[in-house]
């Protein structure tokens, strides 16, 4: 198991913007079943009509266990953009300024993982006009929020250490079966 971690930071308000947004999913999910897709509300709450969102959160997450490289820049980005739009939003609303409440608690993806995440980037790249618009709101959401949120320490962490290990355990199950053809 792979113990090296990406630095990174989120800061109070930073956090609440990941939180809105899962609770605006999810909320969405709760009065109409579909994340809005549902017109009249009280839908059948379907599960499956999450599955953009987390799949999102999922890609969030690795973009921050992404040590450098496009992924890695763009998750930065997203860290920061979420920590400076929320510090606005509470210094104007509260009059406080927000402080980091986590930092350097998302695990490192190695080789392997990087294979299985530049082949869903590829795949994400080629079927992108595939998507219906709603999914990809969904899945831009997610990945903003997991951004913010998988990074954390406590509860959001387990995310972060759930999703990063399972990737680079699958690539190395790829490279073993695929390539080599052994079975690991």
């Amino acid at each position: 198991m792979n113990t090296d971690f990406t630095s990174t930071a989120l800061t109070g308000a930073g956090l609440a913007i990941g939180l809105a947004l899962l609770v605006v999913q999810h909320a969405r999910w709760w009065k109409t079943g579909g994340g809005g897709a549902v017109a009249g509300g009280g839908g059948s709450r379907d599960p499956k009509a999450l599955i953009p969102f987390w799949s999102g959160m999922s890609f969030g997450t690795l973009m921050v266990a992404c040590p450098a490289g496009l992924l890695g820049v763009a998750a930065g980005a997203m860290r920061w953009g979420g920590n400076s739009l929320g510090d606005f939003v509470m210094s104007t609303m509260t009059g406080q300024r927000s402080s980091v409440v986590a930092s350097a608690s998302a695990p490192h993806l190695d080789g392997n993982g990087a294979l299985i995440v530049t082949a869903l980037v590829i795949t994400l790249w080629l079927l992108r006009k595939q998507f219906a618009k709603i999914a990809k709101a969904g899945f831009k959401s997610g990945v903003w929020s997991g951004t913010l949120l998988a990074i954390g320490t406590g509860t959001f962490a387990v995310i972060g250490n759930f999703v990063v290990p399972t990737v680079n355990s699958a690539g190395a199950q790829l490279l073993g079966k695929v390539v080599h053809g052994t079975f690991l």
